[in-house]
């Protein structure tokens, strides 16, 4: 029995090439046959071995991902058409870049003013009130301490109650005007309406805020000082004796009565001030009685009196 590997007598032999020797007997390693495999052979009749060309390297590229954006190109703009446009954006580049070194000196300028301040202990206070045009510091939930907010949103209540007075004061007063009750009557209301919306802000809301917040005595007792004129303004303006001019300027109980027998009209918008003056004075009646018991109750009192002792000896060395 002929074994599995024995060779076929048959074949013709072919002599045993080393196919990694020489690159033109390759095709003898790949199985290839030194005959043509007759006349339905579909191979190709062999040529002359070619010569081992190879195409030089192209250079290497460096491995970025930027795909060549960090690489500037210069395009010459100094031509006949384009050489006052490059100048044109050369200046407006150093112009630009002015403004940005200016820029950053202010921030810088803000931000050293800033530590500074923050360093001495100053607190500065963003505006932010009214929201619309903001003109003031005004954040009672973040200054005000929890136990007084209530007391103090009151307090700003009354505020805003005596610049609703005031405004109702100037409608009905100019409606007593276009009657025939003359213009002076018409330009001390337009006075009480400027001079008494920003001097109580600055005479006792803004010390009361200030007295929550701090706990200082001292803002306490100029907080009752000019609470109390506040109280008997709103009191004097809610019965409006015959003193000045009649007391027509203010929208009080008498004149609504001396004016409904004539004008009607005018006497009910007399009548509408005099309940918002008396609700005004009610509700500041309440607050500063409250704002008393806190200082009372706070040992503001106490303080307070030794202030004002130590300011006395002061005075006297």
């Amino acid at each position: 029995m002929a074994r599995r590997y024995d060779k076929n007598p048959f074949d013709e032999e072919e002599e045993e090439v080393n196919p990694f020797s020489d690159p033109t007997v390759r095709g003898k390693a790949s199985g290839q046959s030194r005959f043509g495999g007759g006349l339905f052979s579909t191979n190709a009749p062999s040529g002359p071995p070619t010569s081992n060309s190879r195409l030089s390297p192209l250079p290497p590229e460096p491995a970025g991902f930027n795909y060549d954006r960090e690489a500037t190109i210069d395009i010459p703009l100094d031509t006949a058409s384009g050489g006052s446009q490059y100048q044109d954006l050369k200046k407006k580049e150093r112009e630009l870049q002015a403004k940005e070194a200016e820029l950053r000196r202010r921030e810088q300028d803000v931000r050293r003013r800033e530590e500074a301040a923050a360093r001495a202990g100053i607190v500065l206070e963003e505006k932010n009130w009214p929201p619309f045009f903001p003109i003031i510091h005004h954040d009672i939930a973040n200054d005000i301490p929890v136990h007084l907010q209530r007391l103090q949103y009151v307090a700003f209540s009354t505020f805003l109650g005596l610049f609703l007075c005031l405004l109702w004061n100037i409608i009905a007063v100019t409606t007593a005007w276009i009657k025939g009750e003359g213009v002076r009557i018409w330009f001390l209301a337009i006075i009480y309406f400027i001079a008494g919306v920003p001097g109580a802000y600055v005479l006792w809301y803004r010390p009361l805020y200030r007295a929550f917040r701090k706990e200082s005595a001292f803002t306490f007792g100029w907080f009752f000082l000019f609470y109390l004129l506040h109280i008997g303004f709103c009191i004097f303006a809610a019965v409006a004796p015959p003193i000045v001019f009649r007391g027509k300027s203010l929208t009080g109980i008498l004149p609504a009565v001396d004016l409904t027998g004539d004008h009607a009209l005018v006497g009910i918008f007399y009548f509408i001030g005099f309940g918002l003056f008396c609700v005004e004075s009610l509700i500041s009646i309440w607050v500063i009685q409250q704002v008393y018991m806190y200082f009372r109750g706070s040992g503001k009192a106490a303080e307070m009196k030794r202030e004002v002792a130590r300011g006395a000896m002061r005075a006297a060395i």
